[in-house]
């Protein structure tokens, strides 16, 4: 299991999602362009003392992305489609993909998957919070894999 943020733009975000990664022992992709430089005093704030134990790697594109890391799958988040998350069959082998905060994730990387999968929201909301969609999202892949054992 891998999380990937794909663009990711606000460095608080990354920086909970960075955190997350290192509490579940969870592999953190991130496709460039960043929003941010690594370095943001932001985004280490967010992640506190926990970068030394987040296994962090950067790609310049998605292409590397997949070139270096061959997941067995992509698994794509949408806010706007997809099979509810509660009901997706995760894998213990997938790359949870999440899009960048103001956009999510572009048409043609929604086409390189036929695995989409949505957190169903209620009421007048449009969107989670990006980290906290990836927490929501990592969660329900390992419970329902057997990470969480």
């Amino acid at each position: 299991m891998r999380l990937v943020l794909f663009n990711p733009e606000i460095p608080p975000n990354t920086g909970n999602v960075a955190r997350l990664c290192a509490a579940m022992r969870i592999p953190l992709h991130l496709i460039e362009p960043l929003g941010f430089s690594l370095a943001d005093r932001y985004l280490k704030r967010a992640g506190l003392d926990y970068w030394p134990h987040v296994d962090l790697r950067v790609h310049p594109d998605m292409g590397h992305f997949l070139r270096e890391t061959a997941p067995s799958r992509l698994v794509l988040s949408s806010a706007r489609g997809g099979v509810p998350a509660h009901r997706f069959p995760f894998e213990p082998g997938d790359a949870i993909v999440l899009g960048p905060e103001t956009t999510g994730l572009p048409g043609e990387i929604l086409g390189l998957s036929e695995h989409l999968v949505r957190i169903p929201i209620r009421g007048e909301v449009r969107s989670l919070n990006m980290s906290t969609a990836a927490g929501i999202l990592l969660h329900e892949a390992l419970r329902r894999t057997g990470g969480l054992d």
